[in-house]
């Protein structure tokens, strides 16, 4: 696929415009702090893509201002008494140090215990943490996956798990994988359920448009309600780069 990008400036909003081998152009405001982002296709000018920007302006300011309001945690220390989160459940940090491989256990339903090397720092406990969540998630996932693709009549060729920056999910439709955000496995189920579900859906339909929605209302009428929760809930800290 041909990719070109570049910046431009829309009534003092920086944007982002990646032009692609794609039919129609679309805009996103992304978090943390409402990084505007327009794929367009490769035909489409840049003042075409400014009348696009100016267009939605009141709706990009209220992007911009559900993600400055939304809680965000401070750096995690990876120290006793710390809050942790698990499939929407907050657990207070418990280190104890061995001389085995490191590894998590939810002791109860306010505890979680990260076992780890003496002398460790942040960064090996968070690793040892990154591990667990991903191993929770590639369990949680494969019942879920049966359960959509049958009710959805579809089915991918794959699907992953990995740290993603500016979105819950991804499909790749030619290739008919899914990619899920390392994330979720902080967030309730049903709000990976729902990610699970939106990029599913995509084989049905590529774009976000009223067949989307549509499609989205007949298998999970209460998207936007979990679409919701997954949003107002406190994002991760994180150095951000562009």
């Amino acid at each position: 696929m041909n990719i070109e990008t570049h910046r431009i400036t829309v009534n003092g909003i920086t944007v982002e415009v990646v032009r692609k081998t794609i039919k129609n152009l679309h805009l996103g405001v992304y978090p943390p702090h409402g990084r505007v982002r327009v794929a367009a296709p490769l035909a489409v000018s840049d003042d075409a893509v400014k009348l696009a920007v100016i267009s939605r302006l009141g709706w990009i300011k209220r992007q911009r201002a559900k993600f400055d309001a939304q809680p965000r945690q401070s750096q995690r220390e990876m120290v006793n008494g710390e809050s942790h989160y698990f499939l929407g459940r907050r657990y207070r940090l418990n280190v104890i140090e061995h001389n085995g491989a490191g590894k998590v256990v939810l002791r109860n339903k306010a505890a979680i215990d990260i076992y780890v090397r003496p002398g460790s720092d942040a960064e090996m406990r968070e690793k040892v943490f990154q591990r667990w969540y991903r191993k929770q998630l590639k369990a949680l996932v494969p019942p879920l996956l049966e359960k959509w693709q049958q009710s959805l009549d579809v089915q991918i060729a794959d699907w992953g798990i990995k740290k993603m920056k500016t979105k819950w999910g991804g499909c790749n439709v030619e290739a008919r994988r899914i990619w899920l955000n390392l994330e979720l496995a902080k967030k309730p189920v049903q709000c990976l359920e729902y990610i699970l579900v939106h990029e599913l859906v995509h084989l049905l339909e590529r774009h976000h448009n009223d067949r989307f929605a549509a499609y989205m209302e007949k298998f999970m009428p209460q998207w936007r309600f979990l679409r919701e929760t997954l949003n107002k809930g406190p994002l991760r800290h994180e150095t951000w780069k562009y």
